[in-house]
Formats: structure tokens, sequence, C-alpha cells
């Protein structure tokens, strides 16, 4: 990696992390482009480089989560669901206040919803059909995702009371039993 390369991806990290503080202080749509320039220690100019606007900045984050999480879910499936589920919550841990930003956030209810996709997405090819004979696999996973999100938000409001890998350990039970 080149010299302007490592600068751009730590401006973009910068840019990034500021944005993200700024909404634990903030909503969303009070935070300008001065306020993450100044945040972040770079010129406005920087920002504009990489991002369009506030929201495209918001959207490439939520979009660079979501893909980290669906590559993370492709190796993950192939493991029980508490080892699965501890992977996850692992990540939940290493970037607590995206996500705990992100779902507490008035600002950004589009990230719930696009994370909530993603997991019916990847619940729909675990469904045991055997197990779950006679129920509607659409109500399955909607079941799955949303006790799953929910359980994530709790987690996260309460600062994480228990080690990522106690509580991947029940909500890979209850997955287990559910799906």
């Amino acid at each position: 990696m080149s010299k302007v390369d490592r600068r751009i991806t730590k401006s973009q990290e910068a840019i990034k992390n500021a944005l993200i503080e700024l909404m634990t202080e903030k909503s969303f749509d009070d935070i300008t482009i001065q306020d993450i320039s100044d945040r972040a220690n770079v010129n406005r100019g920087t920002i504009y480089l990489h991002y369009t606007d506030k929201y495209d900045l918001l959207d490439k984050l939520m979009e660079e989560h979501i893909n980290q999480l669906r590559e993370t879910s492709v190796w993950a499936c192939e493991q029980e669901w508490i080892d699965a589920t501890k992977t996850f919550f692992e990540y939940f841990e290493c970037n607590y206040l995206f996500f705990s930003t992100m779902l507490a956030s008035k600002g950004a209810p589009s990230f719930r919803s696009k994370f909530l996709e993603f997991l019916i997405e990847a619940f729909k090819d675990e469904v045991d059909e055997d197990k779950n004979q006679g129920l509607s696999e659409d109500v399955i996973v909607k079941f799955a995702a949303n006790a799953y999100v929910g359980i994530l938000e709790s987690w996260l409001k309460e600062g994480m009371p228990s080690p990522p890998q106690s509580i991947a350990k029940e909500v890979g039970i209850l997955l287990e039993r559910i799906v």
C-alpha cells in the first residue's frame, strides 16, 4: 500500500469515526459537513472528495458493516449456531460504537431495516423443514431476525453486560430451537 493510499484510508476512517461520534452527541439532521470535518481534522474538500454529502457517507458506512457481516456470514453458516453467533457478537463488540449508535439513533432508522433484511436473508438458508413442519418459513425467519436484533439492541444499550461468548451461547441455543 502506497503512502497516498494510507493517507486516503486514514482520512476516510477519521471521517467515518467523526460521523459516528457526532451521532452519539446529536441528531443526524443537525450534523453538518463542517462538524464532521472539524471532528475528523480534515478539510471539507476532503470529505467531498470521497462522499457526495453526509447521507452518502452514512450509506457507505452502513454498507461497509453489512458487507463485512455478509462476508462473515458465508463461513459462519458452516458452524454450529453457538459458534456462528459468537463470531457475530465479537464483531458487534469490536464495533460497539457503530452498532449502538446505529440501532439507537433516530437519524439512522434505515440501518435497522437493512440489518434486519440481511438477517432475514441469512436465516432463510438455515430453516429446518422437519423441525418447523406446518410453519411458514417467512414467519420463522422474520421471528428469528427480529428477536436477534432485539437482543442485540438490549445488549448494546445495557453496555454489553455479559461477554460476547455468553450472550452468543444463549442466542445460539435459542436459534437452534427456533430455526
